[in-house]
């Protein structure tokens, strides 16, 4: 399998964006049970204005990463830009028989969540001055965190389906779920874990562009509770940088999943709702669990 993700700054530290960048790049082939075997650097940076000594930092925090994931970095390409972008082409393998995928779904699953949610808000603060970089510690520990651990527990239990959250938040990428496997969906909004700061964020209207076209887009597909306020709605619907994985786990392996992600030390472990019989991608948004 092959895939490719590269963006702009979304911290100030050059080695932890290089880190955050290859961890975000990686975390499609092990939203699919894959393995990574090998990457291609993709830079831009400006010949002035922006030290050379910052872009070493940046390919240092991406080895990094990448050595931790066992993949090699074969080279790369790189163009004069203005504005400074980062990434990777990712080459992985899986066997077919070990596949994950986003299609396989059935009503009646637990959806349970590996990483908070809340990166797009906190990047933006950082960007608008309304957060110090220590504000962040939490989020970038995540998001420098590896997805492998949470891929090896699903493979290991057997899951139904399963997607990483980045750019179209929660609410996208379950309803990305929940089309391909034809059911419908209840979140329960109180059970999603959240970075610190970011609901204050949020309710200070510190949001970026795309968690605004994510929250506009998610009123095709989404019944909100009254008591679901719109603080909570900007938060499951924030673009995600380096997200966590989202699986749809059959109730019979569902205790055995939580098990083995708290194994393998995921950031969380978040059971935050379940497959139902519903319209083919719709989700139903509840404050909490049902009685």
């Amino acid at each position: 399998m092959a895939t490719v993700d590269f963006f702009t700054p979304i911290v100030d530290d050059p080695a932890a964006w290089g880190a955050i960048a290859t961890a975000n790049a990686l975390s499609d082939v092990y939203a699919m049970g894959a393995r990574p075997l090998f990457a291609l650097n993709l830079l831009a940076w400006p010949r002035e204005g922006v030290p050379f000594e910052m872009l070493g930092d940046v390919l240092r925090g991406a080895a990094e990463v990448a050595r931790r994931a066992g993949c090699l970095i074969l080279g790369g390409h790189s163009i004069d830009d203005p504005e400074p972008k980062f990434g990777m082409a990712v080459i992985g393998e899986v066997h077919p028989d070990r596949m994950l995928t986003n299609a396989g779904a059935c009503a009646g699953d637990f959806l349970v969540l590996t990483k908070p949610l809340g990166t797009g808000i906190l990047s933006t603060a950082l960007k608008r001055d309304a957060l110090l970089e220590e504000g962040m510690a939490d989020a970038v520990a995540a998001m420098t965190t590896l997805n492998d651990g949470a891929a090896r527990a699903a493979l290991e239990v057997g899951v139904s389906a399963c997607t990483d959250v980045t750019g179209f938040g929660l609410i996208g990428h379950l309803g990305n779920m929940l089309d391909a496997s034809r059911v419908g969906a209840e979140l329960w909004a109180d059970a999603v874990p959240v970075f610190p700061h970011v609901r204050n964020l949020a309710s200070r209207g510190i949001v970026p562009g795309g968690t605004a076209r994510n929250l506009a887009a998610a009123a095709s597909r989404a019944t909100w509770d009254e008591a679901v306020d719109q603080t909570a709605r900007i938060v499951l619907t924030d673009a995600q940088t380096s997200g966590g994985l989202l699986f749809a786990v059959p109730a019979e392996n569902h205790e055995a999943l939580l098990a083995a992600l708290e194994r393998e030390r995921v950031p969380v472990v978040a059971t935050i709702g379940r497959t139902t019989c519903a319209t083919a991608g719709s989700v139903a948004i509840l404050a909490g669990k049902p009685k």
